[in-house]
């Protein structure tokens, strides 16, 4: 995907039904432009009756780590 560093899922090491997703952009942009695309589009649309719910969402600031460059002036 374009401008998507990483993306990961991953099983919560204490509750057996939840997953964790670690997505790193290189922007917002390149994120929200992703969302506009026909197959993420279709991907959502598929997983969305097996999504309970969201109980929280939580955005950082990557500074680094292996295969994500460090931001201008880090």
């Amino acid at each position: 995907m374009p401008g998507c560093l990483s993306y990961i899922v991953a099983r919560d090491a204490t509750e057996a039904d939840a997953l964790w997703i670690t997505e790193v952009w290189d922007g917002p942009a390149s994120h929200q432009s992703s969302l506009e695309l026909p197959k993420v589009r279709a991907a959502i649309a598929k997983g969305r009756p097996l999504i309970a719910g969201f109980s929280q969402r939580v955005e950082t600031v990557p500074l680094g780590g292996y295969g994500i460059p460090r931001p201008a002036g880090g």
